[in-house]
């Protein structure tokens, strides 16, 4: 007798890591597009050297290790969290930050958990929150767009940004300025929260940020349009489902138009000014929508994107940080694997999910 060994029937999409990478890469090229133009080539520099960095501690670790170094690099992953990093620091922080970055990033909140597939929280979120946590005024100097810089000035050139890379002092890269204030200011979204008891409507009058914007912020506005840009070509090409982003920013914006209430003092800003500011559609489209570290079900997403949701407007309303994501991306990463328990996919071949409440019963 003949006995045919073969493994249970699955359902494959055909696609590979190294595609699902590439087309992460193509579609975070508008957002990066309106960064380098609305604040100069800060943040190209920094994704190309960031690559580089998060490839080599990559192939660094594995090398300590032990592991084959060409398939587990060449699988993109390492690319795709420099490029997450490049975009999400500020475009003229230091050399030795871009190094942090990727080591924490790489060797920290990924290899040492084991590699790609088995990192709990996403390592570009990880990375970005210990340099925000321990570096709060280089993680926070964030530049101007070129319409509100004063008179006379100009976005930095990309002989700036080396020059800033290796401490050359401010003085030195823009000669007539008063200094480093000059190139940056507050954020839409720490303006918003800083209104010095002015109506939120008189405020943003005030600030040239919101006042020479189009319906948000102005530079934010933009760079946000490029990323949904960007995720929207992800959703069509299946990289993900519709349900995290879909929550994330349903949840987001129901919360802002409810604790709206018309302008005054203590209003937190509108659904527009949530959506289209800070790292909003980055975060829906290429960070809570990470395959390892969110929850696996339809369902199960939908109520992660709805979690980060409420938790990034929280933390930005009542919070000591004006932005959020990388806060509230690491909490719903930790409540994955809880939300998981409670919304259990259907097995192959079964009509319906088995019941969370099994796990209770004697």
């Amino acid at each position: 007798m003949t006995f045919i060994h073969q493994s249970s029937p699955h359902t494959h999409s055909g696609a590979r890591v190294q595609h699902l990478m590439v087309w992460l890469l193509l579609a975070l090229i508008p957002g990066l597009a309106a960064q380098v133009w609305l604040y100069g080539p800060g943040n190209l520099a920094n994704a190309l050297v960031l690559m580089a960095l998060c490839a080599g501690f990559e192939a660094g670790f594995l090398a300590l290790r032990k592991k084959p170094i060409k398939t587990a690099l060449f699988d993109g992953s390492a690319l795709v969290t420099g490029a997450l990093l490049a975009v999400s620091l500020p475009p003229y922080c230091p050399f030795w930050l871009l190094i942090a970055a990727a080591f924490f990033a790489i060797v920290l909140a990924k290899q040492l958990y084991g590699g790609l597939g088995f990192n709990p929280f996403n390592p570009a979120m990880v990375a970005y929150v210990i340099l925000l946590v321990s570096f709060p005024v280089h993680m926070t100097q964030w530049p101007l767009a070129e319409k509100l810089l004063p008179s006379g000035a100009s976005i930095p050139s990309i002989y700036t940004v080396l020059l800033n890379w290796f401490g050359a002092a401010i003085e030195q890269l823009n000669s007539g300025l008063s200094g480093y204030d000059a190139l940056t200011g507050a954020t839409s979204l720490d303006l918003i929260q800083h209104k010095q008891g002015n109506t939120l409507n008189a405020w943003l009058d005030q600030q040239q940020v919101f006042n020479q914007a189009h319906f948000a912020a102005s530079g934010s506005e933009w760079v946000n349009l490029g990323f949904l840009c960007g995720g929207l070509v992800l959703w069509v090409k299946r990289v993900f489902t519709w349900h995290a982003p879909a929550a994330f920013l349903v949840s987001l914006g129901v919360l802002a138009a409810f604790f709206y209430d018309a302008g005054s003092s203590q209003s937190p800003g509108s659904p527009l000014i949530h959506w289209f500011s800070g790292g909003t559609m980055l975060g829906a489209f290429f960070i809570i929508t990470d395959p390892v570290t969110s929850a696996v079900s339809p369902k199960g997403r939908l109520v992660f994107g709805a979690l980060i949701g409420c938790l990034v407007y929280v933390i930005r309303a009542w919070g000591n940080y004006p932005d959020a994501i990388a806060f509230a991306v690491l909490f719903g990463n930790f409540a994955a694997p809880f939300i998981d328990f409670f919304t259990v996919p259907k097995t192959y071949g079964h009509s319906q999910a088995p019941s969370a409440k099994r796990f209770f019963e004697p």
